[in-house]
């Protein structure tokens, strides 16, 4: 069965060349124009990716607050914004409100397909774990790859994909700094230094909101990032 993609797009010319896009490439596509239809869908079945514009005819933080939501709902489910709108400010709050990638809309259609490729060759990972210890622990932490869950103290954290394969790249060797391309790599992801730092931001204070006593990822400056020894 292929993959189900969700488009919401408020520009009927936009939408239709994307969708066009994904199905040349397998994919089965399904399209909203406005943040109420594409939840109303969602609440029945959640597509396999979805992919969003931040304004949504008059709605114009609806892709925010979809993300939000969708976010919410599914903390596993891949999430791209796909937006005109390219000022820093922007990127940053998507990738807080829990975006696994954000993109503008000058990028090339082939670029967009390998990072969608991307995203969801995490999701096979998730299902066909490599052969190798299937969890991960190290003092507070529990990672099980298997079922793709990080608990620190006892304590479920909700991590999106590209934040999971973060930590699994840094707590797989403790100790061990990890440059911002390598984590880019364990996430199979084209991100830039900005994300990256924005996603580990993103991490710590999902980490600060279980303990507040929480420092176990140590950066290393013009290097990149360690998880500390206990």
């Amino acid at each position: 069965m292929p993959k189900r993609i969700a488009i919401v797009e408020d520009e009927a010319a936009i939408r239709e060349n994307y969708a066009a896009a994904f199905r040349r490439e397998g994919y089965a596509v399904d399209l909203y124009e406005a943040r109420k239809p594409a939840m109303d869908a969602f609440e029945a079945r959640l597509p396999d990716l979805v992919v969003i514009d931040i304004n949504l005819r008059d709605d114009v933080e609806g892709g925010f607050e979809l993300c939000r939501d969708l976010r919410a709902r599914a903390s596993d489910l891949p999430i791209i914004f796909l937006t005109a709108r390219d000022s820093e400010f922007d990127a940053v709050s998507g990738l807080r409100l829990g975006a696994d990638d954000y993109l503008t809309k000058d990028i090339s259609l082939p670029h967009l397909m390998a990072r969608v490729a991307a995203l969801f060759r995490r999701l096979d990972a998730m299902q066909k774990p490599q052969a190798e210890k299937n969890r991960i622990n190290r003092g507070d932490l529990e990672l099980d790859i298997d079922r793709m869950t990080v608990r620190w103290k006892d304590l479920p954290v909700g991590l999106t994909l590209t934040e999971f394969w973060m930590i699994h790249a840094l707590t797989r060797y403790p100790g061990h700094v990890k440059s911002r391309q390598q984590l880019m790599d364990a996430a199979q992801a084209v991100l830039d230094d900005n994300t990256i730092t924005s996603h580990i931001k993103r991490i710590r204070r999902k980490f600060i909101d279980i303990d507040v006593d929480f420092d176990s990822i140590e950066t290393v400056y013009g290097m990149g990032y360690r998880w500390l020894v206990d």
